[in-house]
């Protein structure tokens, strides 16, 4: 795990995005069953728990659930570090897919560089034993208020 190599958050962003999965809105990544572990300042961690909707006719979770896996955790590592209403949005999204998931995952995803308009970041997912199942970078377009 990466987590100790980031700082906490003050406890006012914390609290803001602690719960960006289930703040009452239904978002795609807490429809397919993603939470949220832990955040910090250019990092988080995700669950997905093993759902049987999300698999594919051979038995193993679908690469889309992987790459939403991808997409979603570096969003509270972005926030982490923006105004409250500062916007963002995917511009490209790579996944290399490594193996087949049969079971929960966890994901981790940091900040690789911060720029004024765009940010780069990174992430892992792995199966419950520790086994690198996928890794993937995402690119975000960044607007300020």
């Amino acid at each position: 795990m990466r987590a100790e190599d980031f700082p906490p958050l003050d406890a006012e962003t914390h609290a803001r995005w602690s719960n960006f999965l289930g703040s009452g809105a239904e978002y795609f990544a807490s429809r397919i069953g993603i939470e949220l572990e832990e955040v910090r300042q250019d990092y988080a961690r995700v669950r997905l728990p093993w759902i049987a909707s999300n698999t594919q006719p051979a038995g193993v979770i679908h690469g889309g659930a992987i790459a939403t896996i991808i997409d979603t955790v570096v969003v509270p590592a972005i926030g982490s570090g923006m105004p409250e209403d500062a916007l963002w949005s995917t511009i490209e999204l790579n996944v290399q897919f490594l193996r087949g998931l049969t079971g929960s995952a966890v994901g981790e995803g940091w900040i690789v560089r911060r720029g004024r308009s765009v940010i780069f970041t990174r992430a892992e997912v792995k199966d419950e034993d520790g086994r690198l199942v996928a890794v993937g970078t995402a690119t975000y377009a960044v607007r300020m208020p």
